[in-house]
């Protein structure tokens, strides 16, 4: 199986994908909760699942009071409001007010986060993933630093980054799509998931790079191409069976693991998939083709 021969097409079927994802992503924009934005999440809950009416009878209950609602959906016999920060005061003659409108009403959760810690939530999750970022590079860049040549500890780091970069545009932009047709919101649990697959991500190129490393030392005679094809068949089944049993759990998790963690499931199985799928076609042959073109470089001079 020529994979390296055929990387063109990997790197095809990645911008297929990515590009309405990312376009998407500047035209939609993430929903983002107010973990981000700051603001008030509550959940009410009903005896069955609210009708049109009782949905506009919550929605004034907070107009009447001054209250911005930013949204209003439903799951099963759960209504979930986000509105602006409000106090305890404000939530309380609200309830006072639906409790006369609505029978068996019960607020089930009220949660504020203030518009500082939403901006300070950006800035750590922002600042968490530059930071692992380069302490992957570094680490692979000090790891491979006795690599045989023509092949360099440098580039093995960056391009374990560029894989790492198209598997997170590619979570980021799907979320960006289930959050404008889904109402589906981007909250602290996506930033955990984000890393995860990052990690993820890293642990799987690593394998397939350590073993270009191994074949470079016993292969020298053969093209740098070569080498990284058979070393990408050589871990090709190790890094399909590891993801299968990842995505077997992260299935069952989906199923049976509850309304509260379904998105942060969702983020991993699109997240490690990709993964897989980058760890094997687009991060070694992103080696070779930096490897053709200095090839190149060097031919001109």
């Amino acid at each position: 199986m020529d994979i390296i021969g055929k990387r063109n097409w990997y790197f095809l079927i990645s911008l297929l994908v990515l590009i309405p994802g990312i376009i998407s992503l500047f035209v939609f924009g993430l929903n983002l909760s107010i973990d981000f934005t700051g603001g008030s999440r509550i959940t009410f809950s009903l005896p069955k699942v609210a009708s049109s009416v009782e949905i506009d009878k919550i929605r004034s209950a907070f107009e009447e009071e001054n209250i911005k609602v930013s949204t209003i959906e439903k799951s099963s016999n759960l209504v979930f409001v986000r509105t602006q920060p409000i106090d305890q005061v404000q939530d309380t003659k609200v309830i006072n007010k639906l409790n006369s409108e609505i029978k068996n009403f019960k607020q089930e959760e009220f949660e504020t986060i203030g518009p500082t810690i939403g901006a300070e939530t950006t800035s750590n999750a922002v600042k968490a993933v530059i930071i692992a970022s380069f302490l992957i590079v570094l680490y692979i860049t000090l790891s491979f630093r006795k690599v045989p040549k023509p092949a360099s500890s440098f580039r093995f780091g960056v391009c374990a980054i560029i894989a790492l970069v198209h598997d997170t545009l590619v979570v980021v932009s799907a979320f960006a799509i289930f959050g404008y047709f889904f109402g589906v919101e981007i909250d602290s649990l996506f930033v955990t998931a984000i890393l995860t697959v990052i990690g993820f991500s890293v642990h799987d190129t690593i394998v397939v790079f350590d073993r270009i490393r191994e074949n470079l030392k016993r292969m020298g005679a053969t093209s740098f191409p070569q080498v990284v094809n058979d070393s990408i068949l050589q871990t090709v089944d190790r890094s399909l069976n590891t993801s299968l049993t990842v995505i077997l759990v992260l299935l069952a998790m989906l199923l049976f693991g509850g309304a509260s963690i379904k998105w942060f499931v969702v983020a991993l199985l699109v997240g490690i998939t990709t993964g897989t799928y980058s760890s094997i076609f687009i991060a070694a042959a992103f080696l070779v083709v930096w490897q053709n073109w200095s090839q190149k470089r060097k031919a001109l001079k």
